[in-house]
């Protein structure tokens, strides 16, 4: 029985953290819309107000009485991980999204679960279960059904190559993170390898930024603190937490295919908020996706019947 809740747990905490990344694309085309901010300034301020929260649960791991000395390859992993996963990934999503609509870059960024799944495959020989098979079918024909509508509204748009890349380049990166997360966070503990992680993207972005960025943008932008304020809090730490306790109990393959609710939700609330069309593929993309999600969910919950 405690495996069944556990299995069941880890499916709802991988499920809200994907709902509160879906945030994100639309925090962020806000905060371009509203303040001329550029990507890596606005990226910047997010991680000044996630870096306390970080500090702090690193702090308390490193006193807590489970906590695991960490081997050379360890840190290494943690950090070289912490850098693919939350500052390229970051940085290419949100250069990405100053060319893009918002629900085109989650459309983009969502096909990473099928290259988790190879990744597993080719590096680690995990199996690709028939109920993984079937989730991904479902979620990825969804997706590439809205994908097609959307593509109409852009093909006009001279940056929509440029974007679409960028956040290409996102998902695979993001795609390297899970994969990698997914085999450490079980030995190292989910709060310890997501601080080191995210203070290892921190240090990689404050050297960007210092490298690159605008001084001047990061202190006259009006109204550029709340946008990274909530950022930090929304879709940031609340969500990264989530979904490294939802990789530790039921492994990255399956945190993948359940993160791609992240599509629907941010593309409902791209019309709500942003005002972007929504089409008839993307609702029937938006149904199959769910249909996915809910098949590995209840797989999730069988498996663990099964094994108990």
């Amino acid at each position: 029985m405690n495996k069944i809740n556990n299995a069941f747990t880890g499916f709802l905490f991988a499920f809200f953290g994907a709902i509160l990344f879906s945030t994100k694309a639309i925090i962020v085309k806000k905060a371009f819309a509203d303040t001329q901010v550029d990507a890596l300034t606005l990226l910047t301020i997010r991680m000044i107000f996630s870096l306390p929260f970080f500090l702090a649960a690193s702090v308390l791991v490193n006193h807590s009485t489970g906590n695991i000395r960490l081997s050379h390859k360890q840190w290494l992993s943690i950090i070289l991980l912490g850098l693919f996963g939350y500052y390229l990934s970051s940085y290419f999503d949100f250069a990405g999204l100053q060319f893009i609509s918002a629900g085109l870059e989650r459309l983009i960024l969502f096909l990473y679960p099928s290259m988790v799944a190879l990744i597993n495959r080719v590096f680690f020989k995990q199996p690709i279960t028939r109920a993984q098979v079937a989730a991904l079918a479902l979620t990825y024909l969804g997706i590439g059904i809205a994908y097609f509508d959307e593509m109409q509204l852009e093909n006009a748009n001279p940056d929509f190559i440029i974007g679409s890349i960028l956040v290409l380049m996102c998902s695979i990166t993001y795609a390297v993170y899970i994969s990698g997360s997914g085999r450490l966070i079980p030995v190292v503990g989910a709060s310890k390898f997501t601080a080191y992680a995210m203070l290892s993207a921190t240090a990689g972005i404050f050297t960007h930024f210092l490298l690159q960025g605008s001084f001047v943008q990061l202190s006259e932008a009006a109204g550029l603190w709340e946008y990274g304020l909530v950022l930090s809090l929304v879709a940031t730490v609340a969500p990264v937490f989530l979904i490294s306790a939802g990789l530790k109990r039921i492994g990255s393959n399956n945190v993948a295919i359940i993160s791609s609710v992240g599509p629907v939700s941010t593309i409902i609330q791209a019309q709500l908020i942003l005002g972007e069309r929504i089409l008839t593929g993307q609702i029937i993309g938006t149904v199959m996706v769910i249909m996915g999600v809910l098949l590995t969910g209840w797989k999730s919950r069988d498996q663990a019947v099964k094994a108990g």
